[in-house]
This record gives structure tokens, C-alpha cells and sequence, in this order.
């Protein structure tokens, strides 16, 4: 494992939180980082083993921030995930009341969530992003805002008093995080997992979307996240960010990887690892009629027999 995590920092962030669910942070140094671009340059750059970042959130879909440095760049992989409940905190300097509240800040992601709540409340506040929900804390402690959407864990890091708490416009938003680390062999498979994978069209026709989620069709395999995002290239030109139920050792997931090679101009391979969702294997429901590991081999064999001539 590794030595050191990056993290979208600083202190006092959901995912800091989030983090110190896993087990092996009690033994590992955690450093935080300016942004999700800057800490997973420092698992490139090699000052970190691994960056613990957000890529989605129930509210809104991906960060698009965290997909756009996992398409581009130097290939980095998913290792775990980590699903984190949110609710916010409207952070203030002690002594404001709501009625001084001229501006508000957080992170771009946590505008979505609490959107109705400022039309309620704040309706004349100005939103000011900034580059994640602690760091907009400590903009409000240095007086350059006047409140900030944050854990409500934040207040004493920075000084400030939880002026509300419990606010969210949707029940039981979460948050999934994910630990990424530069690519190797994916762990073993638990029977609950996840793989994710980027894919660029060959070119651009009719059906073309049809065909790439076709691959995934026709083997049973159902998707969990499907977002796509522009290459650079111009308007029209977009890539896909897919997560899909399985693993890359299971035979349809593999089969399906294969036939997606095969057709598109380019895939990325972003990991398969343990699905945060399920608590065992036994919450995952089985493969539908031929798509099992074991239907797979029956046919390879039935092929491989027929090549003998032993049909």
C-alpha cells in the first residue's frame, strides 16, 4: 500500500473525511492539496503514491474536474472507492447573523445541493466558487466572504460558528470518492465490483453511441455511470466515461472490453475495484442466461470443438 495520499484539500474537506474511513490511513501520511488537478500531478510527479479525490456526487452526476484529469494526461488508475453521506453547514464568522450575509462560497459541486436553500434564504446573496468547500471556510474566516457551505466539522478547524446546519435540497445526497494511483495489475475480484473505462468513437455516424453500449448490452453487464465529455477537439467531439457493474477478470467484462477495443479509436482502461454500494457479493444479482464466466467457456469450448471437427 502506499506511503503517502494526496487529497483535495485542506483540512476540513468531505473528503478528508472520507478518507479516514479507510483503515490504512491510521499508518499512512495524509497531505493535502490546492485541487483534484494538483493532487493527482503529485501521484504523476511521484510525491504521492496515491490521491484521494471526488468523482460524483448523487446530486448533479461526475465532477467533471476529476473525469477530465482521469481522461487526459498521463494513464492513472482506480483503486478503491468511498461513498460519504452529505449534508452542509452554512459556516460564518461568530457574531453574523443571516441578514448580513451578502456572499457565500464552496466548492462548484456543492451549488447544486444547496440551490433551493438559497433561493429560500439568501436570495440576494452573490455565490463565489472556490476550490473546495474547507477552502472557502478559510476564505470566510480572512474575511473574504461572508459564509461558506461546508462540513459543519470545518467550524472549529477555522474558527468559525455553524450559523445552520442539516442543509441539503436532496435527501440523502452522497458523495463517491475514489483513491487513485498510477496503473498495475487490478486487485483480485470480490464478486461486488466496478470497472471504469473512458472510450473515444472512431469516427462519427449514426448509432455510434448505440454501438459502444451495445457491447455492454449484449453481455448483461449493466452501467452506473455514463458521462460524456469534450475532447478539445471541437464542438461535436466527445469522449465517454463509463462505470459498469464487474471486473476485468470476469469473462463478459473482459469479452466486452475486447469488442470495445476493436471498434473504438481509443480505450482507457481506469481500473475495477470493490463497488462502495454493496456490503458482499451476495447483494449483486447474477449474470443473466449467458452471460456467466461458466457460459462464456462452454461456448470458447463448443468453438474450439468445432474447429476439431469434434461437434
Amino acid at each position: 500500500m502506499p506511503a503517502s495520499y494526496a487529497y483535495l484539500g485542506p483540512e476540513g474537506t468531505f473528503t478528508e473525511v472520507a478518507l479516514r474511513t479507510l483503515p490504512e490511513t491510521a499508518t499512512r501520511q495524509l497531505i493535502p492539496y490546492v485541487s483534484v488537478q494538483s493532487a493527482l500531478d503529485a501521484v504523476r510527479g511521484g510525491e504521492a503514491e496515491a490521491a484521494f479525490v471526488p468523482i460524483e456526487n448523487s446530486v448533479e452526476g461526475g465532477i467533471t474536474t476529476t473525469l477530465d484529469e482521469l481522461v487526459a494526461g498521463t494513464p492513472l488508475m482506480i483503486y478503491r472507492e468511498v461513498l460519504l453521506s452529505i449534508t452542509f453547514a452554512l459556516l460564518v464568522r461568530p457574531g453574523t447573523e443571516l441578514s448580513a450575509i451578502k456572499t457565500v462560497s464552496a466548492h462548484p459541486a456543492a451549488q447544486p445541493q444547496v440551490r433551493n436553500w438559497l433561493k429560500a434564504n439568501l436570495p440576494e446573496a452573490l455565490w463565489e466558487s472556490a476550490a473546495s468547500n474547507a477552502d472557502a471556510a478559510r476564505l470566510v474566516q480572512e474575511g473574504r466572504y461572508d459564509a461558506a457551505f461546508a462540513g459543519e466539522f470545518a467550524a472549529a478547524r477555522y474558527g468559525l460558528t455553524a450559523l445552520e446546519t442539516g442543509i441539503h435540497d436532496a435527501e440523502n445526497a452522497q458523495t463517491r470518492f475514489v483513491l487513485v494511483g498510477r496503473p498495475a495489475r487490478p486487485a483480485a475480484p470480490t464478486g461486488a465490483d466496478k470497472t471504469s473505462v473512458v472510450l473515444w468513437q472512431r469516427d462519427d455516424h449514426p448509432g455510434g453511441l448505440r454501438d459502444l453500449l451495445g457491447e455492454f448490452a449484449t453481455r448483461g453487464i449493466n452501467l452506473m455511470l455514463l458521462q460524456s465529455r469534450p475532447t478539445g477537439a471541437g464542438i461535436g467531439n466527445y469522449c465517454f466515461c463509463i462505470d459498469a457493474e464487474g471486473h476485468i477478470s470476469d469473462r463478459r467484462v473482459a469479452d466486452t472490453l475486447t469488442g470495445l477495443k476493436r471498434i473504438c479509436r481509443d480505450v482507457r482502461f481506469l481500473g475495477s475495484y470493490p463497488r462502495a454500494d454493496v456490503v458482499s457479493a451476495a447483494d449483486v444479482p447474477a449474470p443473466l442466461p449467458g452471460t456467466s464466466d461458466e457460459a462464456f467457456m462452454s461456448a470458447a469450448d463448443w468453438v474450439a470443438r468445432c474447429q476439431d471437427g469434434r461437434f
